[in-house]
């Protein structure tokens, strides 16, 4: 037996003893699969292997950046912070957008920026003094 089954056996066994295999948590349940549709097929191994060794790709790290900001945008009642993240997912969008043979600018679709813009637009209250 070569020493890395010995190891990975010993480690199985000591999983076990403790019931870490045994985790209701995970029964009947099948893993949760990583969300990599925006990986080239022939891409995808290469990339799992440096994501385990705790490295991602900058396209990769940009995409979770811009759904981040995203999620906070959505979630954040402070109007000036909001507009605030809004700039940042700008300045972001358009540094992704560079990248790109193709641009995916939404403010080139006019009547679509508008929408979006007019729902966003920030409401200008009087501040009570």
């Amino acid at each position: 037996m070569d020493s890395i089954a010995f190891i990975a056996e010993q480690k199985i066994a000591e999983a076990m003893r403790e019931r870490d295999l045994n985790s209701p948590k995970w029964k009947n349940k099948p893993l949760p699969l990583e969300d990599d549709r925006f990986v080239p097929d022939d891409l995808k191994m290469a990339y799992k292997i440096l994501k385990n060794s705790g490295y991602l790709p900058p396209e990769i790290e940009e995409r979770k950046e811009v759904k981040r900001l995203e999620d906070l945008i959505a979630s954040t009642e402070d109007e000036h912070e909001r507009l605030k993240q809004m700039k940042k997912l700008n300045v972001l969008l358009m540094k992704v957008d560079a990248k790109r043979p193709f641009s995916s600018n939404i403010s080139r679709q006019h009547d679509y920026y508008r929408k979006v813009v007019e729902r966003i637009s920030l409401q200008s209250k009087p501040k009570d003094k």
